[in-house]
């Protein structure tokens, strides 16, 4: 396929890059070691079926909720494609 003045290919390694930070990302947000007994938040109970399918919690599902509509994320937007990152 005919890019102008992109080699071929160069779609492609756009979006594998972009799948590539993305899995980066959800990794570096996986729990790691010994779950929590009680929410560092608001120290009610963790209940034991949610400590044994999520390693290393530290919150309970109330608190994780709040703190994940607060995190603004990257919205979606290629920015290894833009014409902005282009242009710095």
């Amino acid at each position: 396929m005919a890019g102008g003045w992109t080699r071929d290919g160069a779609v492609q390694d756009q979006i594998d890059a972009s799948v590539e930070d993305a899995v980066a990302e959800a990794r570096s947000r996986l729990g790691r070691g010994e779950s929590a007994e009680f929410c560092e938040e608001c120290d009610c109970p963790i209940p034991e079926a949610r400590r044994k399918a999520i390693s290393g919690v530290r919150l309970c599902v109330n608190c994780q909720a709040a703190l994940e509509k607060q995190e603004t994320g990257s919205g979606g937007i290629n920015r290894r494609g833009s014409k902005d990152s282009q242009l710095r």
